[in-house]
């Protein structure tokens, strides 16, 4: 069967996004295994305790969520909240803390546009950056396949001219999900591919055009550089490009996922985040640090390693998946 021909069942529980080939919830609450046996652990014992609320819970409940993986800066936030409440007497007792701390991060999460941008005249392009190992290039495919799956002509630009592998890889992916690619020769201007690229999705009359660009450490002030001028030359052809620049963070990195991001927004103006590598080994909190500290929404996700494990990211099934 060919890569659209094929239905993916839902592995149970809700569908999280309504397209063939994206993931159920079961798979998010395996993906944010790690965080939920962390929250199991620690904050659930504190739900059930059924104790009143007083000082020391909310000095408990503060040390069990920092454990889990979601920051000192949200995490304060949230037991300023929950404080709040339980002095108005919104809440009284453990018990109540759960439905209130699940319904208060999705209201907070759901403040996030987690949608692409809607633009008037197409080819809408969209610039992916990264460090080195986040599974940059497989995200990359992850979203060929997701726009591709509405319908949509996508174009890819080999921007990553540093290593050989990565254009070939995403050679290779193009060629498996049917969409167009623009390479150049390994250590090619990736301005100059950025450029022709654009060129080419404009005449072929694409949809969109996705732009890779060398994986990097952020520390390293030249490389990052390098996006800035890649943004620029794009901009020479069509000024409000790119649309969308999309950053792929590993979610088993935690904390220092948004530390990259400061660090990226500072070269780039980065308008959405694809968290990578859900797996059972993920700190699932870190979305909600994403939220307090760096407030660039969360827009895709991804659990594994197909083309079709993506999905639109969705405060209230995740929130969901981390507290069931």
């Amino acid at each position: 069967m060919g890569w659209f021909s094929r239905k993916k069942k839902a592995e149970g529980g809700k569908q999280i996004y309504g397209k063939k080939g994206l993931f159920s919830l079961e798979k998010l609450k395996q993906g944010l295994n790690k965080t939920r046996n962390k929250i199991g652990s620690g904050v659930m014992g504190i739900f059930t305790s059924n104790k009143r609320i007083d000082e020391s819970v909310l000095d408990e409940l503060e040390s069990s969520l920092i454990e889990s993986d979601m920051g000192v800066k949200p995490v304060d936030k949230i037991i300023e909240e929950i404080r709040a409440a339980w002095k108005a007497k919104v809440i009284n007792d453990t018990n109540e803390i759960y439905d209130f701390l699940k319904n208060n991060l999705k209201q907070n999460l759901s403040k996030w546009n987690t949608k692409l941008k809607t633009i008037d005249s197409a080819p809408m392009v969209i610039m992916v950056a990264g460090v080195n190992g986040v599974g940059k290039t497989t995200s990359i495919a992850k979203l060929t396949y997701f726009l591709k799956s509405e319908g949509k002509k996508v174009m890819l630009a080999a921007a990553d001219t540093f290593r050989a592998a990565a254009v070939e890889q995403l050679d290779t992916w193009a060629k498996r999900l049917g969409a167009d690619i623009v390479k150049h020769q390994t250590g090619a201007d990736p301005g100059s591919v950025a450029f022709d690229a654009l060129e080419a999705a404009i005449s072929r009359k694409m949809d969109y055009l996705i732009i890779d660009t060398a994986g990097r450490l952020h520390t390293h002030d030249n490389l990052m550089k390098e996006l800035s001028k890649i943004k620029r030359v794009v901009q020479k052809r069509t000024p409000e490009a790119p649309h969308e620049v999309i950053l792929v963070l590993d979610a088993t990195t935690g904390q220092n996922a948004i530390a990259q991001a400061k660090l990226f927004t500072e070269a780039i103006d980065v308008t959405g985040i694809f968290l990578s590598k859900l797996d059972g080994t993920a700190k699932g909190g870190v979305v909600l640090g994403m939220h307090e500290e760096i407030n660039i929404p969360v827009k895709f996700i991804g659990i594994g390693e197909q083309a079709e494990d993506i999905s639109r990211f969705d405060p209230h099934s995740f929130v969901d998946a981390l507290f069931d």
